[in-house]
């Protein structure tokens, strides 16, 4: 029987406790195949998430180059690392990669993204859990990749689907606070984009008992419990959350499961100036209110509601078969 063949991901991060979560979920999944992991500041600087990254894919035998990209924003200035999030070694300061050093593969994360989606036209989904800026120099180095890629889903934006908004400020996300002139920028392009929000990853929580149950299953789970205690502490002091948000592997679930997604059409575009810089905004397909900042841009997908209990599902089960 002739091998299926499998659905092509770059997967566009910055490791980062939920990003390591995510990246274990794809690794489980049969019917997708990493062609690389290409880094980005955000969560930590670039040279530590790049480092997580490549122990990420050494420890956990994923065949995919990791490659090396934006240090900092196109336009703004580079705001503070959360270290009071993810560590400041990037995960959970839970002392797993104190020693650990490799080097990236040759070449910047956009330029090899770009090389990759013209290698495969219409085979390359791009998912990005970080700050867009190296899907937007991408796309500065060769707009034609728009027509190119399959698909483009990213955790990013709050668009207050059940009332939540942003976490880096009232009004917006982290990922695309971190950038908002790249983020506009890869909403307004020419080629499809999901947009799995803060509002919908929000309800994505594995619970302090999931989280303790995959521990008991050893290896990734015991991984993901070791870096995520204090991601978890976190999440109960300042939320009331018992257990963590699954912000980047909800994201990663739309690759596989997107019956799970209730999702809604319309341009968007995101703020990049002023007291609401980064906030993201969707013109509701039908929605007519006159000439505005929505017209002349294609159509984008963004996420309203999911089945949290199917996502944490799938998660589970992903982060159980890894063994």
């Amino acid at each position: 029987m002739a091998e299926i063949e499998k659905n092509l991901v770059i997967f566009d991060t910055d490791p980062g406790i939920d990003d390591a979560m995510a990246l274990l979920f794809l690794k489980a999944q049969p019917s997708l195949k990493l062609a690389a992991v290409t880094t980005v500041f955000g969560n930590a600087e670039v040279d530590i998430t790049t480092r997580n990254a490549l122990y990420l894919t050494r420890r956990f035998g994923i065949d995919a180059p990791v490659y090396a990209g934006a240090s900092q924003p196109l336009t703004i200035a580079r705001r503070p690392a959360p270290t009071f999030i993810h560590g400041n070694d990037g995960l959970g300061d839970a002392d797993l990669v104190t020693g650990f050093s490799a080097e990236p593969a040759e070449g910047h994360a956009a330029d090899r993204i770009v090389d990759i989606v013209r290698a495969n036209p219409g085979k390359v989904t791009l998912l990005a859990v970080a700050p867009l800026t190296n899907l937007a120099l991408a796309l500065q180095r060769d707009p034609s990749i728009a027509t190119l890629v399959k698909d483009v889903v990213i955790m990013g934006g709050a668009f207050a689907w059940g009332g939540r908004r942003g976490n880096a400020t009232p009004v917006a996300e982290a990922n695309v606070h971190n950038d908002p002139h790249a983020a506009d920028r890869v909403f307004t392009a020419a080629w499809p984009v999901t947009a799995i929000g803060l509002d919908v990853t929000s309800h994505c929580v594995a619970s302090h008992e999931d989280a303790a149950e995959l521990a008991e299953s050893g290896g990734a789970g015991r991984f993901l419990w070791d870096i995520s205690r204090g991601y978890e502490a976190l999440y109960q002091r300042r939320n009331q959350v018992d257990g963590c948000c699954l912000h980047d592997v909800a994201a990663a679930a739309y690759l596989v499961a997107p019956h799970l997604f209730s999702l809604h059409s319309g341009p968007v575009r995101v703020v990049t100036e002023g007291i609401a810089i980064g906030q993201t905004i969707q013109k509701l397909d039908g929605h007519i209110f006159g000439p505005n900042a929505w017209d002349g841009h294609p159509s984008k997908l963004v996420a309203a509601d999911a089945d949290f209990a199917g996502i944490v599902d799938s998660y589970k089960t992903a982060i159980r078969s890894l063994g």
